[in-house]
């Protein structure tokens, strides 16, 4: 009997079940059975569980509704006219179930889980300018007699062939099926498994959303946090009520205003920014009310901590903003032309970017940009793009000055090129901010929080210190304001 050699030094190597094992372990599992409706892209997905045999067991009907009046016929007409989007999806998942559900008999079949897996796709186009991106998801039982349970992401095609892509597409949609029934039970994991052979320059993942009662607990903005830090994305959004948003979908030829901050925990220094530059900003040529965002953008090293992301940190933040009626917009951008570059894939409008004028004088710092061919010339080439205008909020300095745009003080080799974006325009100062609130910091009041010091209730806008309190955020501990008081 032949026994497996093992040296001293060797490694434990995670085995990732092949395509084809993790198809035919669908197939040969009784109990799940379902159906595939492709569109776009050929119907890749199907075609793996055909191929690895045993398919009778698991495939209740295959199709893909190509022509737009068939489409519309089966699935209903689309008000906006387009056919890969969520609301697709979302249609083509409902009427697959309910024609499974309709069609076989559960005293027939008592013991199986249906499911239906849809996507709804458009693949790179004939000049290769756009390289396409598509709706992906799976509605499915894991209990007979439970309701289902729905996965749905939207992803972006990195490569730039047809026929890579679809096959890029098929691998997803076995991972995905295979993940729903397989790991569930750890969305996390569930997640990763997603790029199980695939790469990361293959696909893009920039939105993801779980539903149902196994994901009951599963809070989607945390999910999308786990895009950012395993590199399936560079940003992710989501709205006010925690729901997971495309980027594409809510930037798309809007005029943006976006701040970037730690927001640990958002303090009033955050609102009068926020209420005074948007002031201005709409009172820029071309802008308006009506087609302007507003994102707060946390970076990822603003999550960090000792070098890891804290996931607590993170909701507790983003509860706070959310309570504030905000966009957020975590990423994993560290230079401010990178968030604007990001902008600019989505919208040709005027941008706008708030901060404080410690962070313009980092901005003009060279070492950031040292990884550059065309060092802080190419980065400001990206960062004043267009009609880019910064708005600039003062600080108070070391001997109580106020510093402005007017008399802040860069590295004596960037004075030049500061001028230059000052005289034409680039740089504006926020004049009607509020004086009696400049040496409230974000950090000070986190301090006072974690060691139960009092007073900082005052330091942040109406309804968020009793929010703090409420849920226990960043450390607060209601004995130890009480030990503090005694």
């Amino acid at each position: 009997m032949d026994t497996e050699i093992k040296l001293k030094g060797d490694k434990i190597i995670q085995q990732i079940p092949s395509i084809k094992d993790k198809a035919l372990r669908i197939n040969l599992n009784e109990n799940i059975y379902g159906t595939f409706a492709e569109i776009g892209a050929g119907q890749e997905t199907v075609r793996h569980f055909f191929r690895s045999g045993g398919s009778s067991g698991t495939i209740a009907k295959a199709m893909s509704a190509y022509d737009k009046d068939f489409s519309d016929a089966v699935y209903g007409i689309e008000e906006d006219g387009r056919y890969v989007t969520e609301s697709r999806l979302k249609k083509m998942l409902s009427h697959e179930v309910n024609l499974i559900e309709k069609r076989l008999s559960r005293e027939k079949h008592p013991n199986k889980m249906f499911f239906s897996y849809a996507n709804t796709v458009a693949t790179i186009d004939f000049a290769k300018q756009f390289k396409g991106h598509g709706w992906v998801g799976i509605s499915y039982q894991i209990e007979p007699d439970e309701d289902y349970n729905e996965i749905i992401l939207h992803i972006r095609f990195k490569e730039t062939d047809v026929r890579l892509q679809q096959e890029t597409l098929g691998i997803l949609g076995v991972n995905l099926i295979y993940g729903a029934y397989y790991k569930y039970n750890d969305p996390k994991r569930l997640l990763r498994y997603l790029y199980d052979h695939l790469d990361k320059d293959q696909l893009e993942i920039d939105t993801i959303n779980f539903s149902g009662p196994r994901f009951a607990d599963v809070d989607n903005r945390l999910m999308s946090l786990q895009l950012v830090k395993n590199g399936m994305t560079d940003a992710v959004m989501f709205n006010p009520d925690g729901k997971n948003i495309l980027p594409a979908a809510i930037l798309y030829k809007k005029n943006i205003l976006a701040f970037r901050g730690s927001f640990r925990p958002v303090t009033k220094v955050n609102m009068d920014m926020y209420e005074k530059s948007l002031k201005m900003f709409l009172n820029e040529n071309k802008v308006n009310a009506e087609n302007t965002l507003v994102v707060f953008e946390i970076t990822l090293s603003n999550l960090r901590s000792d070098g890891e992301i804290d996931e607590r940190d993170f909701m507790d933040r983003a509860e706070l903003l959310c309570s504030l009626g905000q966009t957020v917009m975590i990423s994993n951008f560290q230079e401010y032309y990178k968030v604007v570059e990001y902008f600019a894939n989505y919208t040709k409008a005027r941008m706008g970017l708030a901060m404080g004028v410690n962070n313009l004088i980092d901005i003009f710092d060279e070492k950031y940009y040292r990884h550059l061919s065309g060092g802080i010339l190419e980065a400001f080439g990206k960062l004043f793009y267009r009609d880019m205008k910064v708005f600039l909020y003062p600080m108070i300095g070391e001997n109580g000055e106020i510093i402005t745009s007017e008399n802040l003080k860069v590295h004596p080799r960037m004075k030049e090129l500061y001028k230059f974006f000052k005289f034409n325009g680039k740089v504006v100062d926020i004049d009607d901010y509020d004086p009696s609130i400049l040496e409230v910091f974000s950090r000070e009041v986190l301090n006072m929080i974690n060691h139960g010091k009092p007073g900082w209730e005052q330091m942040l806008p109406s309804g968020i210190a009793e929010i703090i309190k409420e849920h226990r955020l960043f450390g607060f501990d209601p004995n130890k304001v009480l030990n503090e008081s005694n």
